[in-house]
């Protein structure tokens, strides 16, 4: 097997316990998700199967679109609801007052990651850091909001929102500062993924109900970049890594060579080269 297959991961579980669930339904050891959803979180979590564990940094890149819930009135140090209060407030804003902020967190904007999160401080996790009581020093980091929607209210000062972001984004960060803007606090409540590039939420399966036929191949999952073709005259030099001469695409893309499947190559200033190997084991 080789290619990624589109796993919902239910709320409660770790992405690495998931991950362990579709090994055992696959009966394959290389599995690999594709960038990490909170155990309290859910949805869509994406993972590559064989050598497609490769594509690791090319899928934790693609954009992402969620919905999430924000309750106000109270912040916590993980600033979701699975952390302990740090501050309450009796400044709850209107449902207009909280629509007529949302244009000024839509765009390129610099973000503080939560202290407990999973960037890196000197080498150690900020989680890490922040569970000992130090307070990790966290730089904002730009990211990317290309729409944050108001979709209804769900419960007492709680509401659900809708957000398509640049990878990278932290749902618990947009909750705090919003909030913040507002005069007011809140905690995310409950995070759902929906899509990640071209896969969605609708057409996942769940972890002990994966099956071989789910796995989507990987010359389909890369379909969308472009495609380069190279005579079977050229197959020794690619196979062995050997630059090669010859008019290419701008960026990355697939590159064949005698209809067979190489992986994604690039063209430097030496020709063109592989920089994911994907290539099938036993092929000519």
């Amino acid at each position: 097997m080789n290619g990624v297959i589109n796993v919902y991961k239910p709320p409660g579980i770790s992405s690495s316990l998931a991950v362990s669930k579709v090994r055992r339904a696959l009966g394959e050891r290389r599995i690999g998700h594709m960038g990490t959803l909170d155990p309290m979180g859910e949805g869509v979590l994406l993972m590559g199967v064989g050598k497609s564990t490769r594509l690791f940094e090319l899928f934790l890149g693609k954009s992402k679109t969620y919905e999430a819930s924000f309750r106000f009135g109270f912040e916590t140090d993980t600033l979701d609801i699975t952390g302990n209060v740090n501050e309450k407030t009796a400044d709850i804003p209107t449902m207009s007052d909280i629509i007529s902020q949302l244009p000024a967190f839509t765009g390129r904007m610099m973000q503080l990651p939560p202290a407990y999160s999973a960037k890196s401080v000197g080498g150690v996790r900020a989680y890490a850091l922040a569970r000992k009581g130090c307070a990790p020093e966290l730089l904002p980091a730009e990211v990317t909001v290309n729409s944050f929607r108001l979709l209804g209210s769900v419960g007492e000062n709680e509401y659900l929102f809708g957000i398509d972001c640049s990878s990278g984004t932290y749902i618990r960060s947009l909750c705090r500062d919003l909030a913040r803007s507002l005069g007011s606090l809140a905690t995310m409540t409950a995070i759902k993924r929906t899509r990640c590039g071209n896969f969605f939420s609708d057409g996942a399966v769940l972890p002990d109900e994966a099956e071989k036929e789910d796995v989507v191949p990987v010359e389909r999952v890369l379909s969308d970049l472009p495609r380069l073709d190279l005579p079977e005259s050229m197959y020794k030099k690619i196979a062995c890594g050997v630059p090669v001469a010859a008019d290419a695409p701008e960026g990355e893309f697939t590159l064949y060579c005698g209809g067979e499947f190489f992986g994604i190559a690039a063209a430097g200033t030496d020709g063109i080269r592989i920089t994911v190997y994907l290539k099938e084991d036993g092929a000519k």
